[in-house]
C-alpha cells in the first residue's frame, strides 16, 4: 500500500471518531467507504486506526533517521570489516597494542564515534575520515564500531581528517609533514592542505619541503618521534649527507639494538650518529661486553650510549640517577 493511502486511511478513521458537542457517543461524520473497502465494526476500525497510525509513525521515524544519517547527525554501529582506511595516510604506524585504548573500550565502551563516508568504489563499504585507532581497537575486540556516516567529497574528507587530528593533537610533527606532502602528491591544492592542517602557507611549504628533504626510509625507521619538533627534524635534515644514503647509514637504521629503542630514542641516537665531523666507524655500535645491555659509539664530538629497553627495562633511569656519584668518583680518581 502506498504511503499516501496509509495517511489517507488514518485521516479518514480519525474523522469517524470525532465527538460533536453534547453527544457522548462517537458518530460517523462521513460514511463514504473507500473503493473496494467495507467499513469494519467500530471497535475494529479503532484498532486499525492505531495500527496504521503506528506504521505511519515508523515510516516518519525511518525518514527522520535517514535524514540524520545523510546529514551526519546519527551514530550507527557498523561491522569494522566493512570499513576501509582513508586514501591519504596520516600515521606512520598504528601501535598494534594500541596502548590502553583497547582496555578502555572493553571496560567503558566506545565513547567517541569515528567519521566515515560511503566508500565511493563500493557503496556497501565505508571509508574512514578519522578514527583509525578506535576502528582498530573495535576490530581487535570483535565488536561493532560506532560511527557517524556522512557524504563527503575527497576535499571534505581530508580536511575533516586533518582537523580532527589537530584538535586531538594525535599526529607528531613529522607525521603532519608527511600528511601535507602526500596531500600535495595526491593533487590537493595548498588551500585544502592549509585548511586540513590549520597552518598558513609558509608553514605548509616548510612542512612539505622537510618531508621531501629527509628520505622516507629514514623517517619510517625512526618513527613518529612524538617528542621531536620542527627544529630538531630540520637539524637532522641538514646533517644528512646529500645524495643516496651510504651503507653506513643503513647499518645504523637496521641495527637490532637501534630498532629496539623507542621512536624518540631512535631519533636521538640517529641524530647523534649524524653529528660527528670525523669519519664514522664501520661498526656504528659496540657493546662493552655481552653481559651489559648497553651499546656505545664514539665520534669526533663525543660518545653516545644507548640502553636496551627490551633487555633491561628502566636500566637507563637507574644509571641516570647515579651519574652524579659516578662523576664524583671519576674526579676523585683523576685528581680533578
Amino acid at each position: 500500500m502506498a504511503r499516501k493511502n496509509l495517511l489517507d486511511i488514518v485521516g479518514h478513521e480519525a474523522a469517524e471518531e470525532e465527538l460533536p458537542a453534547g453527544n457522548s457517543e462517537p458518530v460517523l461524520r462521513d460514511h463514504r467507504p473507500l473503493a473496494g473497502f467495507s467499513p469494519p465494526p467500530r471497535a475494529a476500525a479503532t484498532g486499525m486506526s492505531k495500527t496504521l497510525g503506528e506504521i505511519t509513525r515508523q515510516i516518519e521515524r525511518s525518514e527522520e533517521f535517514e535524514r540524520q544519517l545523510t546529514e551526519g547527525l546519527a551514530v550507527v554501529e557498523i561491522d569494522p570489516e566493512s570499513v576501509v582506511s582513508a586514501f591519504v595516510r596520516d600515521r606512520l604506524e598504528i601501535d598494534p597494542k594500541l596502548g590502553g585504548l583497547v582496555e578502555q573500550i572493553r571496560e567503558h565502551g566506545q565513547q567517541v564515534p569515528i567519521l566515515v563516508r560511503p566508500y565511493p568504489k563500493d557503496r556497501a563499504l565505508y571509508q574512514i575520515a578519522y578514527g583509525h585507532r578506535r576502528h582498530a581497537a573495535a576490530k581487535l575486540l570483535g565488536r561493532k564500531v560506532k560511527a557517524v556516516v556522512r557524504e563527503l567529497t575527497d576535499d571534505e574528507l581530508v580536511v575533516s581528517q586533518g582537523q580532527e587530528n589537530n584538535v586531538r593533537a594525535d599526529l607528531s610533527y613529522i607525521e603532519r609533514c608527511l600528511f601535507a606532502a602526500r596531500l600535495e602528491d595526491g593533487g590537493f591544492t595548498r588551500d585544502i592542505i592549509m585548511a586540513s592542517l590549520g597552518v598558513d602557507k609558509t608553514n605548509v611549504s616548510r612542512m612539505i619541503a622537510l618531508a621531501h628533504q629527509i628520505p622516507a626510509e629514514v623517517i619510517f625507521k625512526i618513527g613518529a618521534a612524538p617528542a621531536v619538533g620542527r627544529r630538531r627534524w630540520s637539524e637532522l635534515a641538514d646533517k644528512l649527507p646529500a645524495g643516496n644514503l651510504s651503507e653506513e647509514v643503513f647499518a645504523i637504521l637496521d641495527d637490532d639494538h637501534f630498532r629496539a629503542l623507542s621512536s624518540d630514542e631512535r631519533f636521538d641516537a640517529f641524530l647523534a650518529s649524524m653529528t660527528s665531523d670525523q669519519p664514522r666507524e664501520t661498526t656504528p655500535w659496540q657493546r662493552f661486553d655481552d653481559a651489559l645491555p648497553v651499546k656505545f659509539k664514539r665520534s669526533g664530538s663525543g660518545t653516545t650510549f644507548v640502553f636496551s629497553e627490551k633487555e633491561a627495562p628502566g636500566f637507563d633511569e637507574f644509571v641516570k640517577s647515579r651519574l652524579s656519584n659516578l662523576y664524583a668518583e671519576y674526579r676523585k680518581q683523576t685528581g680533578d
